[in-house]
C-alpha cells in the first residue's frame, strides 16, 4: 500500500495491516502524525485483505508523547480525539507494538487500540502533571480501567513511566516481544487474535477497580507535603476520581475542562517554561554543539569534606576513576568513610546494589599528596573558602599537573580570574561550583573566567551531563548568579526582623511562597557558625551574638528556634526578646510588618539583582537564572524562577515598588536599568539574553 504521507506508512503482512510511523526524532503527535495515522487506519479498515492492524513505529522510540510545539498555537489537521476515536472505534483489531517510550500522548494513543505488545525495555507513562498539566486526551479515564484507581493515581501525580514489565503485571501491555522482534512479534500477536477470534477489547467500557471514597482521601493526605503548592497533582486526582464515579464521557468532559483550566494557568505556563529553559542553558553562545572537548578519563578532587565526598561521588557513580586528597589521614578516612557510608545506604533502600557500591568504591583512591593527581584530566579544588588557600593550592597544581589538565574551582563567591592567575596556564581553569550535597543536587554553576579557552567551557558542560548535572554558565562576579542574588534577599530578611517580623514571619512567607523553607530556618539547618569565629566575634550582629551564646542551630539544639530531640522547632521567645533588644540598642522603631511587605522586600529585590547580572553580562539568558534557583535553591517550579516570576507580577508593578521601597529603604532598592528599559519598552526578563 506504501506511504500514506511523508511521515506514515501502510504496509500488508499476511492478513495484518502494518501502519508505521517514522517521524525522527521521537514520532511526537504532530499533524502530520496524527492525520498520517487517520488516514492509514481509515484504509487499513476499507481493505478487506486486512483483518487486523499493527501500529509501529520507526527509529528509537514508539509515539513519545504530544509535539509540544504546537502548544499555544492554531489547530491544524486531525485532533488527537478524531484520531482516537478512528482507531477506538475500528472493526478491526488495532494492536500497539511499543519499544522506547509510550507516554504522555503516545500512551493515550496506545490506550485506544485494543491490545498493546512491548519489548521489554519499553517504558510506559503520562508525564504532564511535570509540565503543570494532565493527561487531555482521556489518559485519565483509560488509565485507570486498566490498571486500577491506585496504580493510575501513582502514575499520573508522579508522572514517573512504569517498565514493559510492571506494565505486563497490571494489565497495560498484553504481551512481551524479544529485544529486536517487535514487528514480528506484534504481527503474529494480530494474527493470532484473529484466528482466536478474540473479541475488540474496547478500554473505554471496563470498569474502574479500588476506586472509593476512603482511598482518594488517604492519597491526598499521605501526599499532601509532596504536592504543596501545585495544582496538577489535584486535578490528576479529581480526573481519576471522575473515571471511578462517573460515565466515561462524562469524564471525558471532566477531564477536559480540567485540563484547559490548567493549560490556561500561569502554572503550566512556568513548568512548559522551565522544561524548555533547562534545555536551552546547556547551550554557549557562539560556541557550537559538536565543538571539542577534552577527554576526562580521571578525575582528582582536592578536599575530602562535605564537598569533596560528594562531588567525588558524582564521578565514582558515573564510573569515573578518583583520587582523593587531603593533607592528613584523618579527614581523609573520614571522607572515605562518608562515601562508603553513604553508598552503603543507597544500597540499604534498594537504590545500588551491593555489587555497585564495591564497583563504585573500587574507583576510589584516597592520598594525601598531590603528586598523585599527575595523571588526572580534570582536577576540582574544594578545600576552604579562603583566597590566599585557594591560589596557594592552585599555584602548587601548575607544577603537578598534565599539560592539557583542566583546573577547577568549587568557590561559590571567589574571583576565578584572580585564583587562574595563580597559574601559567590560566586558559584551563574554571569553576565549577556545586551544591550541598554535591552528590544529590541537581545544579552546577560553571564559571567561565576571562581567559577559559573555549574547550574547557564546552568540556565543562559535557562533564556536567555525564554526571547529571545541570549546569548553566556564569561570568566571574562576587556570588556568580546564585548567592549574588541570594545577598540581597538575606539582606533584607535580616532588615525586617529588626524592623518589626520575626524570624518565624519571613520564614513563613516564603514557605508560603513555595521554597522549601524560608531564610532562618535554612541558616539554622546550615549552621550559624558558618564562617563565624568565636576568637573575632564582637556581637555586632544578631548571629554574632547567638553564636556566642552557643545557639548554632539544629545540630546544638538552637539557632534562632528551639529544637526538641527530633529536630521539630518551635518559635524562640529568648530569640525573641533578643531581637526586641537589639532593635532597640541600634535605635530601631518596631512597626507591624505585612506579609506582602516581607514577600516583596526578599524578593523584588533579587529579580532586580537578576537584571543587573544580565545587564553585565554575567549569565547568557534570564531563563538561566531561573534554572540556577529553581535547581539549586528550592525556587518553587510552578513560579518559574525570579525572572518568570517578575515577568508574572508586571515588570512596570516591580519597578514601581522598588521605587517606593528605595524612597524609605534607600538604594538598595534602586531598579536596575535593564529593569527599568524592559518594563517600559513591554519586555520579559525571561526572554532576555545576552548579544
Amino acid at each position: 500500500m506504501g506511504n500514506i504521507n511523508a511521515v506514515t506508512d501502510l504496509a500488508v503482512e499476511g492478513n495484518v495491516g502494518v501502519i508505521t510511523v517514522d517521524s525522527p526524532p521521537v514520532n511526537a503527535l504532530s499533524a502530520d502524525v496524527r492525520d498520517g495515522l487517520s488516514a492509514a487506519v481509515g484504509k487499513a479498515v476499507a481493505d478487506p485483505a486486512v483483518e487486523a492492524i499493527v501500529l509501529i513505529c520507526a527509529g528509537r522510540t514508539f509515539i513519545a508523547g504530544a509535539d509540544i510545539s504546537e502548544f499555544g498555537k492554531p489547530p491544524r489537521g486531525a485532533s488527537l480525539h478524531e484520531v482516537q476515536a478512528t482507531m477506538e472505534n475500528a472493526p478491526k483489531p488495532i494492536v500497539a507494538a511499543i519499544h522506547g517510550t509510550a507516554l504522555g500522548g503516545g500512551l493515550e494513543v496506545a490506550l485506544t487500540c485494543h491490545y498493546r505488545v512491548a519489548v521489554p525495555s519499553a517504558k510506559l507513562g503520562l508525564p504532564e502533571v511535570k509540565l503543570g498539566l494532565l493527561p487531555g486526551a482521556g489518559g485519565t479515564q483509560r488509565l485507570p480501567r486498566i490498571v486500577g484507581a491506585a496504580k493510575a493515581l501513582d502514575m499520573v501525580t508522579s508522572g514517573t513511566p512504569i517498565g514493559a514489565k510492571a506494565a505486563l503485571d497490571t494489565g497495560l501491555v498484553d504481551d512481551l516481544a524479544p529485544e529486536g522482534e517487535l514487528r514480528a512479534a506484534a504481527v503474529a500477536f494480530a494474527a493470532k487474535i484473529v484466528a482466536e477470534k478474540r473479541p475488540l477489547k474496547k478500554v473505554r467500557d471496563l470498569e474502574v477497580k479500588g476506586g472509593s471514597p476512603e482511598l482518594f482521601a488517604e492519597f491526598r493526605k499521605a501526599n499532601a507535603r509532596r504536592f504543596r503548592g501545585y495544582e496538577a497533582p489535584e486535578a490528576n486526582i479529581k480526573c481519576i476520581e471522575a473515571a471511578a464515579t462517573l460515565p466515561f464521557d462524562d469524564g471525558m468532559k471532566r477531564e477536559r475542562a480540567l485540563f484547559m483550566e490548567l493549560m490556561s494557568g500561569v502554572q503550566s505556563a512556568a513548568q512548559r517554561y522551565v522544561f524548555f529553559a533547562e534545555r536551552q542553558a546547556a547551550k554557549i553562545p557562539n560556541l557550537p554543539d559538536d565543538s571539542a572537548t577534552r577527554a576526562i578519563r580521571k578525575v582528582g578532587v582536592i578536599g575530602a569534606g562535605t564537598m569533596g565526598g560528594g562531588i567525588s561521588m558524582n564521578f565514582l557513580s558515573a564510573g569515573v576513576p578518583v583520587t582523593i586528597v587531603e593533607m592528613k589521614q584523618e579527614p581523609l578516612d573520614r571522607g572515605v568513610g562518608t562515601i562508603r557510608r553513604n553508598y552503603e545506604n543507597s544500597a540499604a533502600k534498594g537504590k545500588l546494589s551491593a555489587e555497585g557500591v564495591a564497583r563504585n568504591m573500587g574507583l576510589l583512591t584516597p592520598s594525601m599528596s598531590l603528586e598523585d593527581l599527575a595523571d588526572c584530566d580534570l582536577i576540582i579544588e574544594a578545600v576552604f573558602e579562603n583566597m590566599d588557600i585557594k591560589k596557594d593550592v592552585f599555584g602548587k597544581l601548575d607544577k603537578i599537573a598534565k599539560p592539557g589538565a583542566i583546573l577547577a574551582s568549587n568557590t561559590s563567591y571567589l574571583n576565578v580570574d584572580e585564583i587562574a592567575a595563580a597559574t601559567a596556564r590560566p586558559q584551563d581553569v574554571v569553576g565549577l561550583h556545586f551544591f550541598s550535597p554535591a552528590n544529590v543536587m541537581r545544579l552546577l554553576e560553571v564559571v567561565r573566567g576571562a581567559k577559559t579557552a573555549p574547550d574547557v567551557l564546552a568540556t565543562a558542560m559535557a562533564v556536567a551531563k555525564k554526571i547529571g548535572k545541570v549546569a548553566v554558565v556564569a561570568g566571574v562576579c562576587h556570588g556568580f548568579i546564585g548567592n549574588r542574588m541570594l545577598s540581597p534577599r538575606q539582606r533584607e530578611a535580616n532588615k525586617l526582623i529588626l524592623e518589626g517580623a520575626m524570624p518565624w514571619d519571613v520564614d513563613r512567607v516564603l514557605y508560603d511562597f513555595g521554597f522549601p523553607m524560608g531564610p532562618f530556618q535554612m541558616a539554622d539547618l546550615a549552621g550559624l557558625d558558618i564562617g563565624w569565629s568565636k576568637e573575632t566575634s564582637k556581637g555586632e550582629t544578631l548571629r554574632d551574638r547567638l553564636c556566642e551564646m552557643d545557639r548554632r542551630g539544629q545540630k546544638t539544639g538552637s539557632g534562632f528556634y528551639d529544637y526538641d530531640e527530633k529536630r521539630n522547632r518551635t518559635p524562640s521567645p529568648l530569640v525573641e526578646k533578643m531581637i526586641l533588644d537589639f532593635a532597640a540598642e541600634k535605635g530601631v522603631n518596631r512597626r507591624p510588618i505585612s506579609d506582602d511587605e516581607i514577600l516583596e522586600r526578599c524578593v523584588y529585590p533579587m529579580i532586580n539583582e537578576g537584571a543587573k547580572i544580565l545587564d553585565e553580562g554575567m549569565a547568557y539568558r534570564g531563563s538561566d537564572i531561573d534554572i540556577v534557583w529553581i535547581n539549586g535553591y528550592g525556587w518553587p517550579v510552578y513560579r518559574g524562577g525570579p525572572m518568570f516570576y517578575g515577568d508574572t507580577v508586571g515588570l512596570q508593578a516591580v519597578v514601581d515598588r522598588l521605587k517606593q521601597y528605595q524612597s524609605t529603604q534607600g538604594d538598595d532598592f534602586a531598579p536596575s536599568p535593564l529593569l527599568e528599559r524592559l518594563a517600559a519598552e513591554g519586555g520579559k526578563l525571561s526572554q532576555y539574553s545576552v548579544k
